[in-house]
């Protein structure tokens, strides 16, 4: 029990795949500047790694190893076509907002590399626990991108105003870099700061360290 619980909650922020891992930051710049399209990536996104992992899991033993990452990206692209069609169907506005970015999911590094480092080795229990608990993480920090991108750019959440515009006889003056990409890298550049300043022994060791007498040269 400890161990699915572990599985399930180190994406979260321990292991977490973009801040530490630092996967999925493609998409996490592109379709983060309003939290509607952040959240529907990342339901997206967590269906496939689930459903991708589960999959895998269950015929690992029957995949011949030298035709084993053939196998899980055409496992990984069917599941991908279905979700894309379902967003089509149902919520068609958003699907066109996130436009390639959900059949770019194929080629995410996140859904690939749990498929090979855990799906390939593991029964599905603990490769569904592993694929959601990856999903999560991902999906934390796509809504905490979209949050701080479509508030500070736009004064809204949702489609819905929270901070009035000084267009609309309010105080605050949307801030137009947020909705440019650059501004995806500063939040999650920030977010990965705050998160290492807390967390130290994330922080990466140097390639080389200095000696005593080198520092002071």
């Amino acid at each position: 029990m400890a161990s699915s619980w572990n599985r399930l909650v180190s994406p979260l922020i321990a292991n977490n795949p973009v801040t530490l891992q630092i996967l999925g930051i493609c998409s996490a710049l592109a379709v983060t500047t309003s939290l509607q399209t952040a959240l529907v990536m990342s339901a997206a996104l967590t269906c496939v790694l689930v459903m991708s992992s589960a999959v895998i899991s269950l015929i690992r033993n029957h995949i011949p190893n030298v035709i084993r990452l053939i196998v899980q990206i055409v496992v990984i692209a069917s599941l991908v076509v279905v979700i894309d069609e379902v967003l089509k169907a149902f919520v068609y506005e958003i699907s066109r907002q996130l436009s390639i970015f959900v059949g770019l999911i194929v080629t995410n590094c996140l859904v690939l590399g749990r498929a090979e480092a855990f799906a390939m080795h593991n029964p599905v229990w603990p490769s569904i626990l592993d694929g959601l608990g990856n999903g999560l993480g991902y999906s934390l920090v796509l809504i905490v991108v979209g949050i701080v991108r479509e508030l500070l750019g736009q004064g809204s959440l949702l489609g819905i105003t929270v901070l009035t515009p000084t267009s609309e006889g309010g105080w605050f003056e949307p801030i137009g870099l947020m909705q440019l990409a650059p501004s995806g890298f500063f939040v999650i550049a920030i977010l990965i700061w705050a998160i290492r300043s807390v967390r130290v022994e994330q922080t990466e060791v140097p390639d080389f360290a200095l000696t005593q007498t080198e520092a002071h040269r």
